[in-house]
């Protein structure tokens, strides 16, 4: 049975969570032993799957020596197999596993799984994002805050809230517990692709800190700033941050 693209993105994100939550369990790692080993682990399984349901397709994992063969193709999956590797390594809930497509760089389709909560988002099966509060909430690092996402949550009002992974971040918007995402700290295209896909598919807004749109499968995989919010909160947040840039 072939499967769809949603379903395929799907069920290897839910099924990488499902093995590192093995990996964590097995008693066998700690710390940064157990973040390498389950960033392999899974990533093995999400490769040979993909080539194995999709040879024809270009390839880009976080955890892969990039192939340039992939800027030649229309359609490239995008994947990151631990999406907060230190939260999956403290047994946290804040982490996820990233399977999307673009094509023709647009991320067109995507799955975010959240292990930690049982939880797999994607793109293709929007639900209905709960109502906006009377305070908004922002998710920024719970590390290292970047200065752009607290300057525009003071100059807005909205209230901070510190979460893990970049993945687990944009699906707290979809899940009711946020309302914007403001990066501009530095990631890369499997950072963000998935979520992306997901949080457009569910009618969000996402673009760059500029306003220009997220593009993927490019020569340079670096994509320093995300923002991620419902549709009627993006002009002001696109105009509050240009003043901390």
């Amino acid at each position: 049975m072939t499967m769809t693209d949603g379903d395929l993105a799907a069920h290897l994100a839910d099924v990488a969570g499902k093995i590192l939550l093995q990996v964590r369990a097995s008693g066998m790692f700690e710390g940064k032993s157990l973040g390498k080993a389950g960033d392999q682990t899974a990533n093995q399984f999400l490769v040979h799957a993909l080539r194995q349901q999709r040879g024809e397709d270009g390839l880009l994992s976080e955890e892969e020596k990039d192939n340039p063969e992939r800027l030649s193709k229309e359609r490239v999956w995008i994947v990151d197999p631990v999406d907060g590797t230190r939260e999956y390594g403290e047994e946290r809930a804040d982490w996820a596993v990233h399977v999307g497509m673009a094509v023709n760089g647009a991320p067109v389709l995507g799955a975010v799984a959240l292990p930690g909560c049982d939880t797999v988002l994607r793109s293709d099966r929007p639900g209905a994002i709960p109502a906006v509060p009377e305070k908004l909430r922002m998710v920024v690092s719970r590390t290292r805050p970047a200065k752009e996402a607290t300057g525009v949550a003071e100059a807005i009002g909205a209230e901070l809230v510190p979460m893990g992974s970049a993945g687990a971040k944009a699906m707290a918007i979809l899940l009711g517990q946020a309302d914007i995402y403001l990066h501009s700290g530095g990631q890369y295209e499997w950072d963000s692709c998935a979520p992306t896909a997901v949080a457009l598919g569910w009618g969000l807004h996402a673009s760059r800190i500029d306003g220009s749109p997220l593009v993927y499968n490019q020569e340079d995989v670096y994509m320093p700033d995300l923002l991620i919010c419902r549709k009627e909160h993006a002009a002001m947040v696109l105009e509050k941050v240009q003043a901390f840039l």
